[in-house]
């Protein structure tokens, strides 16, 4: 099977990388960004120096900032307004995956009009709309490497998913340093997210090689360090790392699939309901409990993941992830298989089985079994 990838043409990674905003839109050709981000980061002050660098450098930036989380019909319009107010070669995403979904949105309306419902699931729209260049300030969504949007229907309640390479940024620029201010909420959602993100990477039935090495090694940076930076937000090493497996989980689902953890996330934590539960939050079921969360979606009988007698985050490069048929993988324990040569990264050792020889036959429905410890404190 021929596996379809798609990667943002450019990529600057590193502390740092955010700076380098006017050079990689000259690269481009691009002189007139319109900048999309969010309230917070408009009022703290960091918008303003994004816009200080690009004057510098001879660019004609406006920004919109009245982003909205889980972006809706009528914040996506209020953004296209805007750009239409100006003349943009460009749409620029700065901040989480909320501005980075609207750009993307506005981008495709701006150059092919309709409305957002127009573009939803199953319509595929690969044609492109105006270039997207992506900034991330959270660890957590991989919205800078991806090939989806995602916009609520305020009228339905509807979480519209829409695909197509024309939400694929041209170019991503990923600083870990941005994500240092971070609180510990945000900072154990996200990163709870990004970790979810590859792990239904790698369990999907459109997995392929490419995109499991890319889970593979996002699952070894989150793993040992999701509890090293929420304990201290300082820690400049386990932050790189978070920013770098978010990232690369993004690649990995945006090249495979997300599951059914992310399917469920969707009716409940839409504008209908009481509070507005985030993604990573949803991806982590109880969280705030010191015990094990076990997702179960799979009709063939597995062992449950185990590593002693409580896996802990640091222990996570332990988790040996086999198959239990064509189609669906599940995590088991580490003593029961033989691991392969997988490393992934600095501080981990490797993760991983030889897939067996005899596999049974799949269930109809089966799509993966895990087990995953969350015994980590999720308060503000």
């Amino acid at each position: 099977m021929v596996a379809s990838i798609a990667l943002p043409r450019l990529m600057r990674v590193g502390a740092g990388a955010s700076r380098l905003l006017p050079e990689v839109l000259g690269q481009l050709g691009l002189s007139r960004p319109f900048v999309v981000t969010d309230p917070y980061l408009a009022g703290s002050g960091r918008t303003d120096t994004l816009l200080e660098r690009l004057t510098r450098a001879g660019a004609k930036a406006t920004i919109f900032s009245e982003t909205v989380p889980d972006p809706t019909v009528a914040s996506v319009e209020a953004a296209l307004a805007a750009l239409k107010a100006g003349e943009f070669d460009c749409v620029v995403g700065f901040g989480g995956g909320s501005p980075m979904d609207t750009a993307k949105a506005v981008a495709v309306l701006a150059r092919h009009g309709g409305h957002m419902r127009d573009y939803k699931a199953p319509r595929q729209q690969d044609e492109p709309g105006l270039p997207i260049v992506a900034i991330p300030t959270t660890a957590g969504t991989g919205s800078e490497a991806t090939r989806f949007t995602i916009v609520t229907d305020e009228a339905s309640d509807e979480k519209m998913l829409c695909i197509g390479l024309a939400y694929l940024p041209v170019a991503a620029l990923v600083d870990y340093e941005l994500t240092l201010t971070k609180p510990k909420r945000l900072t154990a959602d996200t990163g709870i997210d990004a970790l979810t993100h590859a792990i239904e990477a790698y369990v999907s039935r459109k997995a392929n090689m490419f995109s499991d090495g890319l889970a593979l090694q996002a699952m070894g940076l989150i793993a040992p360090n999701l509890r090293r930076v929420w304990t201290d937000p300082g820690d400049r090493a386990a932050r790189e790392a978070m920013m770098l497996g978010a990232t690369q989980a993004g690649i990995a689902f945006s090249n495979a699939s997300v599951a059914l953890v992310h399917g469920m996330s969707r009716p409940i934590s839409g504008p209908s309901t009481c509070t507005v539960v985030m993604e990573g939050t949803m991806c982590a079921p109880n969280s705030a409990l010191p015990k094990p969360v076990t997702a179960r979606s799979c009709g063939t009988r597995r062992p449950r993941a185990r590593a002693s007698t409580r896996m802990p985050w640091a222990s996570m490069s332990e988790l040996h992830i086999t198959a239990c048929s064509p189609g669906c993988r599940s995590i088991s324990s580490p003593s029961a298989r033989r691991p392969r040569s997988n490393v992934l990264g600095a501080g981990t050792t490797a993760v991983g089985t030889s897939r067996p020889q005899a596999a049974r036959k799949p269930s109809r429905r089966c799509m993966a079994r895990w087990s995953l410890p969350v015994a980590m404190p999720m308060r503000s």
